[in-house]
C-alpha cells in the first residue's frame, strides 16, 4: 500500500502516541452526557458536559487554542487551554497531544462546562479530552481564497458516491436528505398500519422472477443446483398472502432489474407494494392521493415541494387522464382498436426508435413515454393501460381492449402504478402465454416464465383486490429535490475502482485517478481539470507526477486533449 506524505506523518504520530502510553482506539464505553444539539438547546453557563465527536477545525494560539468538533447532531465551539487542561507540572497533555499528535478528523471525547464568548457564542471550555479514534487519512479541506473562491471542495459526485463516509463527514447538509428518506418510510408504515394493514417480508431468492416486466440477475444455489434469481418484483408473493386470507399486506421490497444506470435507475432499488382486499383501483387512486399527502407533510412539513423549477403540491385531489386521451393530445394519434403493425407504422414515422421484437404493449408504451410523459409536471393518474401492456390487470369492466390500471407521474417520471388485480385463473395464464410469446419473438423484458404455482394459488380464489406499487428512491427525490437516484442512495452501484499503480502519491493525485476511474471512456483535459476542483499549481503538479510515472495519458484526437489511465 502506497502512502501519502499526509498518511505516512499520521501513522508517525500514532507511533508516538503509543509510545507515550496512549491507546489511539481505545475499546472502553465513553458515556456522553450531551450533544452539541441538546447544548445549544438547553444552554446554560458553567453547565458541566461531556460530549464526542471528530475535530474538525482548529486555531492554535500558544497555550490556548478554539477548535469545531462536530457530532451526529451539528458543531460547536471548543476552547483548549493548557493550564485547564494541565493543572499541574505536565503539560504534555497540551503541549504534546493536542498540539502535535492530533489532527483533523481524529475522534475525541470532551468533558469541560459552557460559557459565552466575548462575541456571544456558545463554547465548551475544556477541562479534558480523550483519544477516542485516530484518523489515518485527511478529510477534504475545502478552503477560500480572498476572492472568495473555494478550492478542494470535496463536491465531485463520483468522489461522493463512492465514499460516502467522507462525504456525510464533510458536507454534513447531505445527512438531511436520509433523515427525510427515513421520514417517509416512517410515515408510510404509520399511514398503513393505523388503515389496519399488516406488513410482511417476501423471498428475495426465488425460483421464478415474476411481477414486473425486467431482466432478473440470475444466480445458483449450491446444495440445490439450481438457478435461482433475485427479485425484480415481489408481487405474486404478495397476492398469494391475499389468497390466504389477508385483508391487506405490505412491504417495502429490495428488488434487483439487471439493466442499465442513469439518473433515475439504480440496479437495486427499494420498492413499496400493498394489496388491499375487496377494493378497485378506483379506491386505490382515492387511497394514493391520501398517502403522499401525508408523507409529503410528514417528510417536508407541507404539502408542496421544490424540483428543479418547478413547485409540486401533493395535495389531493389529483388529474385523472386515461392513456388513450393522453396520447391522442399530445400526438393526434387515436391507439384505440388499431393492429401492431399500424402502431409500428406510427411509432416509426414519428421518430421512436422501433424493432421487429416489439409487441402492441411495448410500442405503445415507447410512444407514450417519449411524447406523453414529460408533459405531466403536478401529480396526474394515467389511468385505463391497454391490455396488452398490463399482463396482471384485469380487463377494464366497460372499455374493450383496456385495463384498470393507473401510473402516477409526476415532473414527468412514474412513481407509482396500481391496478384492479386480475384474479381470474384462466385469463391469467393466457396473459402469461402472451409474455412467453413476446419473449421468443426476443423482447427481453417480457415474462419468460409461467409461475404455476401462482396460477395454483388463484384458483384457490383471491378476492377482489387492488394492489399498489411506489418507487421509494423515486418519490424520495422528488421530496428533497434532487435529480439523481445516486444522492437518495447511501452506497448507488459504482464501476469497481482499477488499481493503481505503485507510485507514491499525493491527496491531489489520487483524486484524478479517481475521477478517472468513475468511467471507462477518456475524459477531455478540460472536463476533468474541473472535476478535480484544484487550484493551478496544484493542477499542475498532479498532472505531471501522473503523466512522468506513465500512470495518466494525455492524447489529441481531432482538435479535442483527452486524458485517460494507462
Amino acid at each position: 500500500m502506497q502512502l501519502s506524505e499526509q498518511e505516512i506523518i499520521r501513522r508517525e504520530k500514532l507511533n508516538k502516541l503509543v509510545e507515550m502510553g496512549i491507546n489511539a482506539f481505545p475499546a472502553d464505553e465513553y458515556k456522553i452526557t450531551d450533544t452539541t444539539e441538546s447544548i445549544k438547546k438547553e444552554f446554560a453557563e458553567s453547565k458541566q458536559v461531556k460530549i464526542a465527536g471528530r475535530l474538525m477545525s482548529r486555531r492554535i494560539q500558544g497555550k490556548a487554542s478554539f477548535a469545531e468538533l462536530q457530532d451526529s447532531t451539528g458543531r460547536i465551539q471548543v476552547y483548549f487551554n493548557r493550564d485547564e487542561i494541565c493543572p499541574g507540572e505536565d503539560k504534555d497533555l497540551y503541549n504534546e497531544v493536542y498540539k502535535y499528535l492530533l489532527d483533523i478528523g481524529d475522534i475525541i471525547g470532551i468533558e469541560g462546562e459552557l460559557f459565552t464568548t466575548q462575541v456571544g457564542e456558545m463554547t465548551v471550555l475544556v477541562k479534558n479530552f480523550t483519544i477516542l479514534t485516530k484518523s489515518l487519512r485527511p478529510l477534504p479541506q475545502a478552503k477560500t481564497d480572498d476572492n472568495g473562491v473555494v478550492h478542494d471542495a470535496f463536491n465531485d459526485p463520483e468522489l461522493r458516491y463512492r465514499q460516502r463516509y467522507v462525504d456525510l463527514t464533510v458536507n454534513p447538509h447531505v445527512k438531511e436528505i436520509f433523515v427525510k428518506r427515513t421520514k417517509l418510510f416512517n410515515a408510510m408504515r404509520t399511514f398503513f398500519n393505523d388503515a389496519g394493514y399488516f406488513e410482511v417480508e417476501t423471498p428475495i431468492l426465488q425460483s421464478i422472477p415474476g411481477g414486473a416486466a425486467a431482466r432478473p440477475f440470475i444466480t445458483h444455489h449450491n446444495a440445490l443446483d439450481i438457478p435461482l434469481y433475485l427479485r425484480i418484483a415481489n408481487e405474486l408473493y404478495l397476492k398469494r398472502l391475499i389468497v390466504g386470507g389477508f385483508d391487506g399486506v405490505y412491504e417495502f421490497s429490495k428488488n434487483f432489474r439487471n439493466e442499465g444506470m442513469d439518473r433515475t435507475h439504480n440496479p437495486e432499488f427499494t420498492a413499496m407494494e400493498i394489496y388491499v382486499a375487496y377494493k378497485d383501483y378506483n379506491w386505490m387512486m382515492d387511497f394514493t392521493e391520501k398517502l403522499l399527502e401525508f408523507c409529503a407533510t410528514q417528510v417536508n412539513g407541507t404539502t408542496k415541494a421544490q424540483f428543479g423549477e418547478h413547485e409540486i403540491d401533493f395535495k389531493a385531489p389529483y388529474a385523472r387522464v386515461s392513456m388513450t386521451e393522453a396520447i391522442q393530445k399530445f400526438t393526434g394519434f387515436d391507439i384505440t382498436g388499431k393492429t401492431e403493425q399500424e402502431l409500428f407504422d406510427f411509432a416509426k414515422s414519428i421518430g421512436i426508435e422501433v424493432n421487429e421484437t416489439m409487441g402492441k404493449g411495448k410500442l405503445i408504451d415507447e410512444i407514450f413515454g417519449e411524447k406523453c410523459e414529460g408533459n405531466f409536471i403536478q401529480p396526474t393518474f394515467i389511468t385505463d393501460y391497454p391490455i396488452e401492456m398490463s399482463p396482471l390487470t384485469k380487463k377494464h369492466r366497460s372499455k374493450e381492449g383496456l385495463t384498470e390500471r393507473f401510473e402516477l407521474m409526476v415532473c414527468g417520471k412514474e412513481i407509482a402504478n396500481a391496478y384492479s388485480e386480475l384474479n381470474d385463473p384462466i385469463d391469467q395464464r393466457e396473459r402469461f402465454e402472451e409474455q412467453l410469446k413476446l419473449s421468443e419473438k426476443g423482447d427481453d423484458e417480457a415474462g419468460q416464465f409461467i409461475d404455476e404455482d401462482f396460477l395454483r394459488a388463484l384458483e384457490y380464489g383471491m378476492p377482489p383486490t387492488s394492489g399498489l406499487g411506489i418507487g421509494m428512491d423515486r418519490l424520495i427525490m422528488f421530496l428533497t429535490n434532487n435529480a439523481s437516484i445516486q444522492e437518495v442512495l447511501f452506497f448507488p452501484q459504482m464501476r469497481p475502482e482499477k488499481a493503481i499503480s505503485q507510485v507514491e502519491l499525493g491527496e491531489d493525485e489520487k483524486v484524478i485517478i479517481e475521477i478517472l476511474n468513475s468511467q471507462e471512456e477518456p475524459f477531455a483535459l478540460a472536463e476533468l481539470k474541473e472535476r478535480s476542483q484544484l487550484s493551478g499549481k496544484k493542477w499542475d503538479k498532479a498532472s505531471k507526477n501522473l503523466t512522468k510515472n506513465n500512470i495518466m495519458k494525455v492524447e489529441k484526437i481531432e482538435d479535442t486533449l483527452l486524458v485517460k489511465l494507462v
